[in-house]
């Protein structure tokens, strides 16, 4: 039997943050307190993620999801990408790293299709991007569940004509990478109630509400609104169970971080985060070029962890980050729930 939302016992998931903080324990911790956890593809390989489902699998009977970045063509330019490069060499020299060559890469785009093709998942979404027809159908028929990331009401056309299951509503305030299909196009700043009123009254699908919901009455106020289930990811960064680096944790509880910024810094694709001294410096000069931005600071952002510096790498965040508390996964979904059980 395929799984639906409505089979979950608390309409909560914990949203995919790659790179780290979502760990096989978190996943299954979320999915044993009724949500639905999610394992994330993004910047493994093919082997690696199959692990990490196998992983969370060996944790929980319940059901898990993954998350798949889609690839688009890069926007950058050979010379764009150079004159950044020797913008980061002192940053490099600071930490001792070196700035990264930059090559074209799809993430193992076929390869981890045929991952979730052979485990079979409950759930699988997609980022940055919709899957061709023929891809969500052969995941189909395999008992997955397929939910399109969205970031506006054309989007969400695209991905229900392609065959998409769910759709995965994004609002502006969510922390992290933002889900748009064009990586070049300006930004949408609908806020989510907005975009859910927008999509929910033009399709009929079920829907994930997803950014800066951090709290009981944030989940009440879009499931009221027509959403399926509510998606969180900031909530769950110091969950016990999540593997938010150092730098990170200590920056979401630091008052001298007081405010989120979209920024391009980082990975050439527009992301929310604690504004920090990488982001004042490099945000204006950045090229839009994803994945060989991603490429090129990762050795700093590396090295900046390492030496616990939180103004050397991003610190990923919504707009809701005040409201981040720490404990056990289970604790936070039921924070979460607390106005609709």
């Amino acid at each position: 039997m395929t799984f639906g939302l409505q089979d979950l016992a608390v309409p909560i998931l914990g949203a995919p943050m790659a790179g780290g903080p979502s760990t096989p324990a978190l996943a299954a911790a979320v999915s044993n307190a009724g949500g639905l956890g999610f394992v994330a593809a993004g910047y493994l390989s093919a082997d690696a993620f199959a692990e990490i489902i196998t992983a969370a699998r060996a944790l929980t009977t319940a059901a898990i999801g993954v998350n798949i970045f889609v690839p688009q063509p890069s926007a950058a330019t050979p010379d764009a990408l150079e004159r950044y490069r020797d913008l980061l060499v002192p940053l490099a020299e600071h930490y001792g790293a070196e700035v990264a060559a930059a090559k074209p890469d799809d993430d193992g785009w076929q390869a981890k299709l045929d991952v979730v093709a052979d485990l079979a998942p409950e759930v699988a979404s997609f980022t940055f991007g919709c899957p061709a027809a023929e891809i969500l159908g052969r995941l189909r028929d395999r008992g997955v569940l397929t939910a399109v990331t969205v970031t506006s009401l054309a989007e969400a056309g695209v991905a229900v004509a392609a065959g998409a299951d769910a759709l995965v509503v994004q609002g502006p305030e969510a922390g992290g990478h933002r889900g748009t299909f064009d990586p070049v196009a300006s930004l949408g700043d609908d806020p989510l109630d907005a975009l859910l009123a927008a999509i929910t009254a033009a399709h009929d699908v079920p829907v994930i509400a997803a950014g800066g919901l951090a709290g009981a009455a944030d989940v009440k106020r879009v499931l009221d609104s027509g959403a399926a289930a509510a998606q969180a990811g900031t909530a769950f960064l110091l969950a016990d169970e999540a593997g938010t680096n150092g730098a990170h944790r200590a920056a979401l509880t630091d008052e001298h971080f007081t405010e989120t910024v979209v920024t391009r810094a980082f990975s050439g694709r527009y992301a929310r985060g604690l504004a920090n001294d990488f982001t004042r410096r490099y945000d204006d000069v950045a090229p839009l070029g994803y994945p060989e931005v991603n490429q090129m600071t990762g050795p700093l952002r590396r090295a900046a962890v390492a030496a616990g510096d939180p103004h050397g790498t991003n610190l990923w965040a919504g707009t809701s980050w005040r409201r981040t508390r720490g404990g056990s996964a289970a604790d936070i979904v039921a924070a979460l729930a607390g106005e609709v059980r």
